[in-house]
């Protein structure tokens, strides 16, 4: 019964982002959707919109339909979160189109939340308790309104090729690197003054993208871009500049960078010519690094991270109201984040669970991964998930990353100016008023 696609879908040209989704949501709050659909009564089909790699398989979806005769499930995979958020954006203003759970990655939900009308309150007294504290209240409404089940959070390590290292004479085994880089009090001068070395002593990038150091780094601040009532601080915020004026320092001054854009073509290929030694690790990430080395030997995990613990990513799993089969859809939702399903999504491509039961399972903590050199990959994330303080992110905070991440590629991947490109980013927040 199962039919899945990883085709992209096309995003209208032009149809994206919150103004137009403010515009639908005065003008289409009265979507009809099937509240009381329970998908029992007849065969439906029921969609669901993923990105990246989220760890869910044909067999977890025939799973699920052999549990619940005359539901078949399709899966809509886009190949980045942008894209899904594109995706999404455009078919809530047009009122129809979304899948009918829609995966959103925690950047963005914050202004989608701005318009809980267009979602289907997933409150539910059985499941209490079921996620950590910090995942639920992200996707929490001030008024109470719950807009999302929580997939995955991203706990960070550092990933690393131990036979780069051994070759340029560095530490190289996880516990090595792991003391190189300053164990329990590894700070980011100290990551890149490890990297200087690599990079001295082979003349090749230590890591693969000044985007990336930067994102591990801003996700450590509390409030980077916004103040708890929403005001915006990121053109004015210290904190801000000085860790761009760091990655920038690092990713091109000291040639520490492979220069790549995370995501673009040459980066998926540099896995296949040992085009960095290092790179920022939250589990999700592991599936990637995975998926793109094929036949690739070398990689690990140490369990350490600079500056302490630092969450990058992780999703929720959301119902549009616009959809027919709402009921069956929150169901679904609800499977897809239980423990067992999240447990195997981890095994699968390292999606690190968010749910309290499966966090404290021995099959999570005893887990290994083959490929990074049997590292303990679930007691590594398990502390390296220890101490994390989830950073406000609130309805302008993916505008402004996003114009810092474009920033960061031009000086970074282009060659632009670092200074200049500042500026740009500046103008950028100020226009968000």
């Amino acid at each position: 019964m199962r039919k899945t696609t990883s085709k992209m879908w096309a995003a209208a040209a032009g149809v994206t982002g919150i103004a137009l989704l403010a515009t639908a949501c005065s003008g289409n709050s009265d979507t009809p959707s099937d509240e009381g659909s329970d998908g029992g009564s007849e065969n439906i089909t029921l969609t669901l919109g993923t990105f990246n790699e989220p760890g869910y398989t044909d067999e977890m979806f025939a799973a699920y339909e052999a549990e619940n005769p005359g539901v078949t499930i399709e899966n809509k995979k886009a190949a980045t979160s942008n894209e899904a958020r594109d995706n999404l954006n455009t078919r809530l203003a047009s009122g129809s189109g979304a899948s009918d759970v829609e995966m959103i990655e925690i950047d963005w939900l914050p202004e989608l939340m701005q318009y809980p009308d267009k979602f289907v309150d997933l409150t539910d007294p059985a499941l209490e308790g079921r996620w950590l504290d910090w995942k639920v209240a992200q996707a929490t409404t001030p008024d109470g309104i719950l807009l999302g089940y929580g997939t995955d959070i991203g706990p960070e390590a550092i990933a690393f090729r131990g036979d780069l290292l051994a070759a340029a004479g560095l530490p190289s085994t996880r516990e090595e690197v792991a003391a190189a880089l300053g164990g329990a009090d590894a700070t980011w001068e100290d990551y890149f003054e490890f990297g200087k070395q690599y990079t001295e002593a082979t003349g090749k990038p230590f890591f693969d993208a000044a985007g990336a150091i930067y994102q591990g780094m801003i996700n450590q601040v509390e409030n980077a871009y916004e103040d708890n009532d929403g005001t915006i601080i990121a053109a004015e915020n210290p904190e801000v500049k000085a860790i761009y004026d760091a990655v920038t320092t690092a990713s091109v001054t000291d040639n520490l960078s492979a220069h790549l854009g995370q995501w673009s073509d040459d980066w998926n290929a540099s896995f296949q010519t040992d085009g960095f030694a290092t790179m920022l690790a939250p589990g999700w990430m592991l599936g990637v690094i995975e998926g793109n080395s094929a036949g690739v030997t070398g990689w690990d995990i140490a369990d350490v991270f600079p500056g302490g613990a630092g969450n990058w990513g992780g999703s929720f799993m959301t119902v549009p109201a616009q959809g027919k089969n709402t009921e069956a859809a929150k169901k679904f939702a609800a499977w897809l984040t239980a423990p067992e399903q999240q447990l195997q999504a981890y095994k699968n491509k390292g999606t690190f669970p968010s749910q309290t039961e499966a966090l404290a399972s021995d099959e999570l903590l005893s887990s290994t991964n083959a490929f990074f050199n049997n590292a303990p990959a679930g007691q590594i994330l398990a502390n390296r998930a220890e101490g994390i303080v989830a950073p406000f992110k609130g309805p302008n905070y993916f505008a402004v990353n996003d114009a810092m991440q474009s920033a960061l590629t031009e000086v970074d991947v282009n060659g632009g100016d670092a200074a200049a490109q500042w500026d740009t980013f500046i103008a950028a927040v100020n226009a968000l008023g």
